[in-house]
């Protein structure tokens, strides 16, 4: 019975993973929804005595591999995009995420301050069980990315041994707060030792290792997986609750130098991580109990609002002050902090330990609060996290760079400093892990193939461009963006001069390579200030360039838009809406359909964009 029950959890897990892609909601959501369906509130196919005394370390060894992948795809300059807002987040927003939501739980639920800050400690992790699916639906900024993925990692590590620790102190027995302390700070320390340990042991065996050519990508998966299972078996061996945290230590640090076969393990752990967090979820949504939760009546209600709509909203504020972020993404930060596997599979574990001091009453209050947490923050935050994101505005519209090279690369550079939101599609491995390692997000595949530019995302694309050195390629890429997907702006690298009114006869914005080089050299000659500053465009200096509609710009003189930018910004051409164009004079007056350029400091640019246009 017990292999046809994981088989169907499978089965449901990957089901779930499929219709999630095709509909483009998080996966998460099917996953709670098909747990709830087959368990006790369903059908009753699995219960809390259906893997017995062993679901507590299949959901272990699952979580540890999940917050290893976690951890892997944590990159350093990945980390550097929003270093303090994530240092805040998870400090001191952490501690006041723990005792916010342990005040909340004492006062709305009337219990008392242990069972409050066990509650509080619990629900600290966001993680990125919930992170991860939302980030692969949900376009945003890498600095708004490398908060959510950052906090969901380091939090889950942070929940999992506090929880653990307040249990022991505060309920079980009775130290006070410098047992806390003290018993919080063993345990990371444990749990990161022995993870970074690990991961040098893994990194010598791939780097040291004599393989067989043909062998060596299968060698190298199997010996991360044993070492995942060896980081979370050993910290768990010498200090209970610290596998999490060596097995997360131990995928940051291996995601962070060179190791051989990179390309296999990161194909490697996504695949597995997919397996098991299909299992974990849906084994775990099955043992929600809806009576513990429909016991909290209105408190529990209050309490998600004070949660979600107080508590995570004063801390995003508290954490992104004198940062980068809009106010609309500090807003989606505050509105996508969803709870995911850590506090699922430690409530349970802790509810049975309360049970097990006499404390039923507490023990379902425990479960019935973290539940109901995470099924709202799930089905509200996860569910409609892309709903969320297009009314903010936060999901700038993808550029899709197919080819890799020295071209394409040099020009994401560019474009990712501009803010624009760059993806690269190249077939050949080399140049995807070149790519990565430039830290610019990127996918192994053809260029040519419609397949792979969906899983692109171009159909939410403003533009596509082909920067490869293949002519007959450029054309290919260039015709399916236009006629099969019908993106708005398409641009070509053409090689050879001849090849450019083939280019253009489709409408395509061509380069031609050749006459672009002489260009930049005759301005490099002839103009040399010009072109060092074009070459500094997007860090001292900028040009920007946007269309009048029915805004307050139409019918306004160029003198009195000099007027409303700020210093050390100018507009420097005006485009008709009949192509032409000219520096203007301070008498020109826009019509709808002109195009303004500004040009200026970087800053003043920006902000000039943005007073005119402000979603840019």
């Amino acid at each position: 019975m017990l292999i046809v029950v994981v088989a169907v959890i499978l089965a449901l897990g990957v089901a779930s993973r499929v219709l999630a892609d095709r509909l483009r909601i998080p996966s998460v959501l099917f996953l709670i929804f098909a747990g709830i369906a087959i368990g006790p509130e369903g059908v009753g196919l699995v219960s809390e005595a259906t893997f017995g005394d062993g679901l507590s370390a299949m959901v272990g060894v699952s979580v540890a591999i999940i917050l290893f992948e976690g951890g892997y795809h944590l990159r350093i300059e990945k980390l550097r995009e929003s270093p303090t807002a994530l240092t805040r987040l998870t400090t001191v927003g952490a501690l006041i995420t723990w005792l916010g939501t342990a005040a909340a739980v004492v006062f709305f639920l009337e219990t008392s301050l242990e069972v409050g800050l066990l509650v509080g400690a619990l629900l600290i992790a966001t993680g990125p069980t919930v992170v991860g699916p939302i980030l692969q639906v949900v376009t945003v900024r890498d600095h708004v990315a490398a908060v959510l993925e950052g906090e969901g990692v380091i939090n889950d590590v942070t929940a999992a041994i506090l929880v653990v620790v307040v249990f022991e102190v505060f309920i079980a027995g009775d130290g006070g707060l410098g047992a806390l302390a003290g018993d919080f700070v063993i345990r990371l320390a444990v749990g990161l030792g022995i993870g970074a340990l690990v991961a040098a042991i893994v990194w010598l065996a791939l780097s040291r290792g004599n393989e067989m050519p043909c062998a060596a990508p299968l060698h190298a998966r199997l010996i991360v997986l044993a070492g995942i299972v060896v980081a979370y078996g050993g910290a768990e061996f010498v200090a209970s609750e610290t596998g999490i945290a060596a097995a997360a230590m131990a995928g940051f640090a291996l995601g962070n130098v060179e190791l051989p076969h990179r390309e296999a393990v990161v194909d490697f752990l996504d695949d597995l991580s997919v397996v098991v967090l299909s299992f974990v979820f849906v084994a775990l949504a099955a043992l929600i109990d809806f009576g513990d939760i429909v016991r909290l009546g209105v408190a529990g209600l209050a309490l998600v609002v004070a949660i979600t709509m107080v508590i995570r909203p004063a801390v995003i504020y508290l954490a992104t002050t004198n940062e980068r972020f809009t106010t609309n993404e500090r807003l989606f930060l505050s509105a996508v902090g969803p709870r995911g596997i850590i506090p699922a599979s430690v409530a349970t574990l802790f509810a049975v330990e309360l049970q097990a001091l006499g404390r039923p009453q507490e023990a379902q209050l425990l479960a019935g609060t973290v539940f109901l947490i995470i099924f709202a923050t799930v089905v509200l935050q996860a569910g409609l996290a892309r709903q969320i994101a297009n009314v903010l505005e936060v999901s700038p519209m993808r550029t899709i760079i197919v080819g890799g090279g020295r071209v394409g690369l040099s020009l994401a550079e560019r474009l990712e400093q501009d803010g624009e939101n760059v993806l690269l599609v190249d077939p050949d491995p080399n140049a995807v892990e070149t790519v990565r390692k430039r830290g610019l997000r990127t996918i192994k595949g053809d260029g040519t193939d419609a397949d792979i530019l969906e899983r692109a995302g171009i159909g939410e694309a403003k533009t596509v461009i082909a920067t490869t050195p293949d002519d007959d390629v450029n054309l290919l890429v260039c015709q399916l963006a236009q006629t099969t997907f019908d993106v708005e702006k398409v641009a070509s690298r053409v090689n050879q001069p001849e090849n450019v009114e083939a280019f253009e006869a489709l409408g395509v914005r061509a380069i031609d390579l050749s006459m672009a080089t002489a260009w930049s050299l005759e301005n490099v000659l002839e103009r040399p200030s010009l072109s060092a500053w074009m070459n500094e465009l997007g860090r001292t200096g900028d040009v920007q360039e946007i269309e009048v509609t029915a805004s307050d710009l139409v019918g306004k003189r160029i003198a009195d838009v000099n007027a409303e930018i700020p210093d050390g910004c100018i507009v420097g051409l005006l485009t008709h809406r009949d192509g032409t164009t000219e520096v203007p004079t301070g008498d020109h007056r826009l019509r709808d359909g002109d195009r303004v350029t500004f040009l200026g400091q970087t800053n003043a640019v920006d902000r000039a964009v943005k007073r005119f246009h402000p979603h840019d």
